[in-house]
């Protein structure tokens, strides 16, 4: 019999991308879904429809205990990820609450219902670069002092530091991820990277004119969601539970990321990004950028997509997703 995961967040992308590859090597896949979800399959489970006869879904909230610990008390599990949250910082800047409220609480949760229930199952903290922030050092490893700069990178932080004390004072097999940017074709609209894609692919077929970006000057270490989500798995597998970055190492521009973006359908990005003051965060992060060394020497990982193939494949499937939208609207 294969192990037993669970999984929150499974209907965002990292949950997807990590329920595919837990599939693929034998796991029985779970996941907690927001209730809410159910009542819009089409829209909610889209990462995740060519699964869906393959995973066991179980709705529940992180903003309720009893309904996490409900599922957890129904099923063993060998390894739990937790990769729900209140992810987007500009989002954390305007309800600041709620992200502390469902970050930091909804960890919480998790972590509580496994030590009652299940101590033996080894747990995934789904960190984040932006607990980093203004970082004192470049690039930024495990032992780089946290900064963070947005309601959402101090939820992190808060997360990462009660996963930390579950394992040390609880004996617990608890490790956190501090994921540099990750992207790929499901990302979500609000998300740079993929506005950029997705306005590429619209202006390629005559549906849009520009794309409104905030600062082209903000710099990031960008991998693949397909790639870190082997690092998370990989650090389950280890003898001892410790804490890792995962990163590419390598930086890069929201220009660049422009530039190739529209590099790829034969457009000159300056043509069409402006510049727009009010998406800046009220407090820019210039600088970010990873060093993974410790998960290559000890996990053994190593990321696989370039930056040019993971906005190669970005952009392919955003023209494919707006070219299929304009045929259908065309055969109404």
């Amino acid at each position: 019999m294969g192990k037993r995961a669970l999984i929150t967040g499974i209907t965002g992308q990292d949950g997807s991308y990590l329920a595919e590859h837990l599939l693929s090597l034998g796991y029985e896949v779970h996941g907690l879904v927001r209730r809410v979800a159910f009542e819009d399959p089409e829209r909610r489970f889209s990462r995740i429809r060519h699964l869906l006869d393959r995973i066991t879904l179980h709705p529940a909230s992180l903003e309720s205990y009893p309904s996490i610990f409900h599922v957890i008390s129904r099923y063993e599990f060998d390894e739990c990820y937790h990769l729900a949250a209140q992810s987007f910082v500009a989002e954390s800047f305007a309800d600041g609450f709620s992200t502390m409220s469902v970050n930091i609480n909804g960890t919480h949760y998790v972590l509580a219902a496994l030590r009652e229930l299940q101590p033996r199952c080894r747990f995934y903290f789904a960190g984040s670069s932006e607990m980093f922030g203004n970082a004192v050092e470049a690039p930024q490893r495990e032992t780089t002092p946290f900064h963070p700069r947005s309601p959402y990178g101090i939820s992190k932080v808060a997360g990462f530091h009660l996963t930390r004390n579950y394992r040390e004072a609880y004996g617990m097999f608890c490790c956190s991820g501090i994921a540099f940017n990750h992207e790929g074709p499901r990302r979500g609209f609000e998300f740079v990277t993929r506005k950029i894609t997705n306005g590429v692919a619209r202006i390629k077929a005559g549906l849009a004119c520009e794309i409104r970006i905030g600062n082209l000057d903000a710099k990031r270490d960008w991998g693949h969601a397909a790639d870190y989500v082997r690092a998370m798995h990989l650090m389950l597998q280890q003898p001892e539970p410790d804490d890792y970055v995962i990163a590419t190492g390598e930086t890069h521009s929201v220009k660049e990321f422009c530039e190739h973006a529209f590099a790829e359908v034969g457009l000159d990005y300056r043509e069409y990004v402006k510049l727009d003051e009010r998406l800046y965060r009220p407090a820019e992060i210039e600088l970010l950028v990873g060093d993974a060394s410790k998960a290559r020497r000890v996990l053994g990982w190593e990321p696989t997509y370039t930056f040019k193939e993971l906005i190669k494949e970005m952009v392919k499937t955003d023209l494919e997703l707006v070219l299929k939208g304009v045929k259908d609207n065309a055969s109404m």
